[in-house]
């Protein structure tokens, strides 16, 4: 049985959204005058940012072991920012229900939302027949 995922455009856009809010956070911080800005490709420079992009870009190519991996890496290195680890924990949740490890996919979406108070799924993938009623039940 193959599990319907986000389509790509839907990946795609998500990815692209990451960078406009990176790069828009990093040109509005406060800064020093002899500083110059962060930008994408510092931000991507990172470690555990790098590992985050290779977590999205092996979900896009439905990689599954590879996200799992990938996520745990950018964990492990320390994700700076709460929205890019709520990111990672989604995407393992993401991974473990459509392995049918579903009380591991619920405790991901809850700690998606301890890292990041704002975290919510996207309208399309809150209604995915799989994880979509275990982000539901999280929610409870």
């Amino acid at each position: 049985m193959r599990i319907a995922m986000p389509t790509r455009s839907v990946l795609v856009r998500s990815i692209q959204a990451f960078a406009a809010v990176a790069a828009f956070s990093a040109l509005t911080a406060c800064e020093t005058p002899q500083q110059a800005p962060t930008g994408l490709t510092d931000l991507t420079e990172r470690p555990a940012e790098r590992a985050l992009m290779g977590a999205m870009r092996a979900y896009d190519d439905a990689d599954y072991p590879a996200v799992e991996r990938q996520a745990n890496e950018a964990m492990k290195l320390g994700l700076r920012s709460p929205r890019d680890l709520a990111t990672a924990h989604k995407l393992r949740a993401f991974v473990y229900c459509t392995s049918n490890r579903l009380a591991a996919c619920e405790a991901e979406f809850r700690a998606a939302r301890a890292a990041d108070p704002a975290f919510a799924l996207t309208h399309a993938e809150a209604g995915h027949p799989v994880w979509g009623p275990v982000y539901l039940k999280s929610r409870q």
